[in-house]
């Protein structure tokens, strides 16, 4: 037996109740003068005008979705997370190791209904829960696409898995649907992600993003089996140079968020896409 056959993910309550129709369309008008993400571009992506950073329109990009038995452990379990990998980004990390996806945006455009039927497949092949990665820039388009996967039975957790430079006009749109957040906290100083990320305010935006993200779903439960139900899981890569300023984030983390966050200390950095132009992350961590 699938171990979330006996969790009610949140969403379900707001299908329930209507609502999660009506947040979907919430969402649909703010990409009108966009601000689903924390560049607040302001752009009306209705008008043909494409998202100023993330390359998106009305229609989301998908590269790739299925079973991803890489991710921590408490979201793979036996079976996989269901991963849907989005095109382009909303940041633009001169390290990214996945960057023809998020900077050559690699990948088709989709509807709502694709991405449900994306998220149905998944849940059919055990997936433990479904897991949207890189989805900032298209939570209008995941959160009607959750609403028609719902209606058609989809009943595992969902996991926003993000770069963490979220908006909290977009994290309200998602409070009561997400039940797992995975946000990257990747800088502790916001000067270096400006230099290395090209963001503005990076840290301002992400630590009130995971203080809005703790707040909606609190410390990460596991079931009996170990897997992820509801709560906060924080992933934080460390960088040649101290540049992610692992300190600061952990302090931040344990001062302001909980002494229980689970923390995905991240030690497996290689250089990727143009960190050779950017030293000191031109070379491994066993070099610094």
């Amino acid at each position: 037996m699938n171990s979330q056959q006996t969790f009610k993910p949140a969403y379900l309550s707001l299908l329930e109740n209507n609502q999660l129709q009506v947040r979907a369309e919430q969402a649909y008008q703010h990409m009108a003068d966009c601000d689903l993400c924390a560049r607040y571009c302001h752009v009306d992506r209705y008008a043909g005008i494409k998202g100023a950073v993330c390359r998106t329109g009305v229609r989301a990009r998908v590269n790739s979705y299925g079973p991803h038995h890489g991710e921590e452990d408490p979201l793979r379990g036996i079976y996989g997370s269901g991963t849907i990998f989005f095109s382009w980004c909303s940041l633009r990390c001169v390290f990214c190791q996945n960057w023809e996806i998020s900077q050559k945006g690699q990948g088709y455009e989709v509807e709502p209904e694709e991405i449900a039927e994306m998220m149905l497949k998944l849940q059919a092949q055990g997936c433990h829960n479904i897991n949207f990665v890189t989805p900032s820039h298209v939570v209008a388009q995941i959160v009607r696409g959750v609403d028609i996967a719902a209606r058609k039975g989809l009943h595992i957790p969902l996991v926003y898995n993000t770069g963490g430079y979220d908006s909290l006009e977009a994290l309200a749109l998602l409070d009561g649907i997400i039940d797992i957040y995975m946000p990257d906290m990747k800088y502790g100083d916001s000067a270096l992600a400006h230099q290395y990320s090209h963001v503005r305010d990076y840290v301002e935006m992400n630590f009130a993003a995971v203080k809005e993200m703790h707040r909606q779903v609190g410390d990460l439960q596991l079931d009996k089996q170990g897997i992820a139900q509801r709560g906060l899981l924080v992933r934080h890569l460390v960088l040649p140079g101290h540049i992610a300023g692992t300190e600061a984030v952990l302090s931040f983390l344990a001062n302001e968020i909980s002494t229980n966050t689970y923390i995905n200390l991240m030690d497996q950095y290689r250089p990727c896409y143009r960190a050779f132009e950017n030293p000191p992350l031109d070379r491994g961590l066993e070099e610094s």
